[in-house]
């Protein structure tokens, strides 16, 4: 799981917004670009090709 320091960090590539936690804790959500960063092997891919939109 992602430690709180990190999230706290972490920020959006595209926009440099805030990142949360989803719900399932397998994703990090930009909510103003309506993307989502999976967090594989308890590493965040922060690659806005490898994002995936969200409704």
């Amino acid at each position: 799981m992602i430690s709180k320091e990190l999230l706290e960090i972490l920020a959006c590539p595209k926009c440099k917004g805030d990142v949360r936690l989803n719900e399932s804790k397998d994703g990090l959500v930009c909510d103003k670009c309506k993307l989502l960063y999976e967090i594989k092997g308890d590493i965040p891919i922060m690659l806005i090709d490898e994002a995936k939109k969200i409704e």
